[in-house]
């Protein structure tokens, strides 16, 4: 199974994505699961990056895994277009995870401000 998760700040924003795991949809190579989920990770990275020129820190890429947080510092525009493709990330998976329950789990965890 995908364990995809969306960690949120405490206000709400979008700040880091990870996905590791296998779907086990088909085998290696067929597994359209695996390919959907992979397509939308990095097509968000890459579109981060050429459409709102925000480089996302990927903090882990492997076969099975893709890991990246935003910059702690954006402009008001920059984070605007940020969130909307993250939670464009967000709608893509909700919608496999809806079709292919057994293949991919989606958490969206909220990380507390510690003071």
């Amino acid at each position: 199974m995908v364990r995809a998760t969306l960690t949120l700040n405490s206000d709400g924003r979008y700040i880091a994505y990870r996905c590791e795991g296998h779907a086990g949809y088909a085998e290696e190579g067929y597994d359209i699961v695996c390919a959907a989920v992979s397509v939308l990770g990095i097509n968000c990275v890459n579109s981060l990056e050429a459409l709102c020129s925000v480089q996302a820190e990927v903090t882990g890429y492997a076969e099975g895994m893709l890991a990246f947080t935003l910059p702690a510092s954006l402009s008001e525009t920059q984070q605007h277009d940020a969130q909307l493709l993250m939670r464009s990330l967000q709608l893509g998976l909700e919608s496999i995870a809806e079709d292919y329950p057994k293949n991919l789990s989606l958490s969206i965890h909220k990380r507390r401000e510690t003071s």
